[in-house]
C-alpha cells in the first residue's frame, strides 16, 4: 500500500503539481493532499484506509451519496449496451424533457461533457443571438476556463478586463468587463455608458467559486431588467446551484428567470455531463438550426446520461430537498454554536444543500470581503478537521456541500470534530 505522500511524490513527476485540477494540490493550506481510493454514501477512504465524511461531494454533483445504488445499476446496465454510439439515444430525449419541465427557464437545451464547455457555448451563442462581441462578468465568480471567461477587473470601473491567467491574449479579454458581486450601482453605471455593445451578463446567482456568497436578490432583479432593456441576454451559471439548491435551481429560490442557462454537476451524477439552455429563439441559433457552431463527440455520453438520469429521479422523490436543507442548516447552526463557545469569529450561510463558513464577523457579499477574512486560522481548521476525519475544502474560496447520505449519526461526529477543533484553533 503506497502512502498519500508516497503518491503526490509520483504524481508530481508525470502529472503538473501532482494534480489534475489545481485545489486538489492543497495549496492554500498546505501538506499533503489525499488520494481517494473510494466512497461510499458521505464518506471517502483514502489510499492509506483512513475514512473521511466528505463535504466536497466531487464539488457538488454527489447529491445523493457516493455509490448511490441506483446510480451505479444504471451506469452498470448502461455499460453493456456500449460506452459511446456518436448518435443519437432516446435516453437524451428524457433527459432534455426532464430539465426541461425542472427548470422554469429552459425551453431547449443542449447537452455537453463539462461546465466549461457548457460555459462557452452559452457565451458564444449569446454572442451570435445579438450581434454584439462584450461580456459582462464578476468578480470571484468562476464560469471554466475558457479563455474570455479567465479575466480578472481592470484599472478601473467601467474597464475592460485583464487576463488572469497565462495564455489568455489581451485582445480576446479585452472584450470582458469585469465588475463587484452585489454592487447595483456599477451595473447601472456600465450599462448606461456601453449598453448597446453588451451581448450578455453571465452570473453565478449564489456564488460558489469565493466560496458561498448569496446575490442579493435586488441586485439580480436589476440585473434582469437591464438585460431585458439593452436587449442583452441574462446568463446565469448554475453548474453548482442547479438540483443543489432546490429542485428548480436557484430560478425557483429567487423567482427570477434568465434567458440562458449553465448546468452540471448534479445532472451527471458524477459522470462527466453537463448542458447548456434556455429561450427557444436563442436556442434555434444553434447549429444544426443556425450559424452558431457548437459540437462535442462525447456529448449525451449514454453512460453518463443514465447516471444523471438515475439521481434526477432521486431527488424528485417527496420531501428529498426539505430533508437536506434542514440537515445543512443543523450543521451550520452547530458550527456556529461551537465557534461561539470558544470565542471563534465564525459565520456560516446556506441553501438546500450548499454551504459556506466564513472566519469573518459579517457575512461577506463580494469577493473584497471574502479575501479579508483570516486565511490562517482557516488553515488551521482545516487540518484541525482533516486530522479528526471530516474532509472539507482545501480553500477557503470554495463553497461545501452535503448529500441526503449525511444522516443525523454523520452530523454528530462532524460538531464533535469541529468543537475539538474550535478548541485547539482557540488555543493557538
Amino acid at each position: 500500500m503506497s502512502s498519500n505522500a508516497q503518491l503526490f511524490d509520483r504524481a508530481q513527476r508525470t502529472i503538473p503539481g501532482g494534480v489534475n485540477s489545481p485545489v486538489r494540490a492543497f495549496r492554500q493550506v498546505g501538506g499533503v493532499p489525499r488520494f481517494i481510493d473510494r466512497a461510499e454514501g458521505a464518506y471517502m477512504i483514502d489510499a492509506e484506509g483512513t475514512r473521511f465524511i466528505d463535504y466536497i461531494g466531487s464539488w457538488g454533483p454527489m447529491i445523493a451519496g457516493h455509490a448511490h445504488p441506483d446510480v451505479i445499476e444504471a451506469v452498470q446496465r448502461a455499460a453493456t449496451r456500449s460506452l459511446s454510439f456518436g448518435a443519437p439515444t432516446a435516453d437524451e430525449i428524457e433527459m432534455a424533457e426532464a430539465i426541461c419541465k425542472l427548470m422554469p427557464a429552459v425551453e431547449m437545451v443542449r447537452l455537453v461533457s463539462s461546465g466549461t464547455e457548457a460555459g462557452m457555448s452559452a457565451i458564444r451563442l449569446a454572442r451570435g443571438f445579438t450581434g454584439r462581441d462584450a461580456i459582462v462578468k464578476f468578480e470571484g465568480c468562476y464560469h471554466g476556463h475558457a479563455d474570455s471567461l479567465l479575466v480578472k477587473a481592470g484599472s478601473g470601473l467601467l474597464t475592460f478586463g485583464n487576463p488572469s491567467s497565462g495564455g489568455v491574449p489581451a485582445d480576446l479579454a479585452k472584450h470582458t468587463l469585469v465588475l463587484e458581486f452585489n454592487n447595483i450601482a456599477q451595473i447601472e453605471a456600465l450599462f448606461a455608458a456601453r449598453g448597446p455593445e453588451i451581448s450578455c451578463v453571465m452570473v453565478e446567482p449564489i456564488a460558489g467559486n469565493m466560496n458561498f456568497i448569496r446575490g442579493d436578490a435586488a441586485w439580480h432583479r436589476r440585473l434582469r431588467e437591464l438585460c431585458t432593456e439593452h436587449g442583452a441576454l441574462l446568463v446565469w451559471d448554475e453548474v453548482m446551484t442547479g438540483f443543489r439548491v432546490a429542485l428548480g435551481g436557484a430560478q425557483q429560490v429567487y423567482d427570477i428567470r434568465p434567458d440562458l442557462v449553465v448546468m452540471g454537476k448534479v445532472i451527471g451524477g458524477g459522470m462527466p455531463l453537463a448542458a447548456f439552455g434556455g429561450r427557444a429563439d436563442v436556442m434555434h441559433k444553434l447549429s444544426p438550426l443556425g450559424n452558431v457552431y457548437q459540437a462535442g463527440t462525447l456529448s449525451g455520453n449514454p453512460v453518463a446520461v443514465a447516471a444523471g438520469m438515475a439521481q434526477l429521479r432521486i431527488i424528485q422523490r417527496p420531501g428529498f430537498y426539505d430533508r437536506l436543507a434542514a440537515t445543512t442548516r443543523q450543521l451550520m447552526q452547530g458550527l456556529d454554536a461551537a465557534a461561539a463557545r470558544h470565542g471563534i469569529t465564525f459565520r456560516t450561510d446556506s441553501e438546500g444543500g450548499m454551504f459556506g463558513f466564513y472566519f469573518a464577523d459579517t457575512l461577506p457579499r463580494n469577493y473584497p470581503d471574502v479575501a479579508g477574512a483570516d486565511v490562517e486560522i482557516f488553515k488551521r481548521f482545516f487540518h484541525a478537521m482533516l486530522d479528526r476525519g471530516v474532509y472539507l475544502a482545501p480553500s477557503m474560496y470554495e463553497a461545501g456541500f452535503l448529500s441526503a447520505a449525511h444522516g443525523p449519526d454523520v452530523i454528530a461526529a462532524t460538531l464533535d470534530a469541529a468543537d475539538a477543533a474550535f478548541a485547539q484553533i482557540g488555543q493557538a
